[in-house]
């Protein structure tokens, strides 16, 4: 009537040198049921995002409410935080990605096939440029300042304390 135990032996006989020579392990290895998650957010651009429960509630040891209240406290804002966020990617993601596609691809043309073709144009021609206007600058400005500078050197200001 009463439950009976059998012990069971078990042995495993191995040669020692067989297991010595052995380079593959004993186990073999077995498939990962769940992949790492990818990094997201490789360059950490929304690290300040990184928001719990505990960074925005916090009681005092001189004050605590009941630890079930807290717990469920928590449950719920990590839920609801994540339901929301679920929602509103649901929504946004695809029209916002939409949007901002638009708006780069716009700023990366502007950039590639206006702004960059002025610019080197810019510098190609500011050499003559340069060669001109320190030669005007050379004829007409710097003779005047010199001949202004020279008449102007004699002059003497006094100031009479009353």
């Amino acid at each position: 009537m009463g439950l009976e135990k059998e012990n069971y032996e078990t042995r495993i006989i191995m040669d020692e040198d067989e297991f010595n020579r052995s380079l593959e392990p004993i186990l073999p290895k077995k498939d990962n049921v769940y992949a790492t998650i990818p990094d997201r957010d490789p360059n950490d651009i929304n690290a300040h995002l990184m928001v719990s429960f505990d960074d925005l509630i916090a009681e005092p040891r001189s004050s605590h409410s009941f630890d079930r209240l807290w717990i469920a406290s928590h449950a719920v804002f990590e839920l609801v935080k994540y339901v929301f966020y679920r929602i509103l990617t649901t929504i946004l993601a695809v029209p916002m990605a939409f949007i901002l596609g638009m708006v780069f691809g716009v700023i990366s043309c502007i950039h590639i096939w206006v702004l960059m073709p002025a610019v080197r144009s810019c510098l190609t021609a500011l050499p003559s440029a340069q060669v001109v206007w320190s030669s005007l600058v050379d004829m007409l400005v710097t003779p005047l300042f010199n001949s202004m500078g020279r008449s102007l050197s004699s002059v003497n200001v006094k100031t009479n304390d009353y």
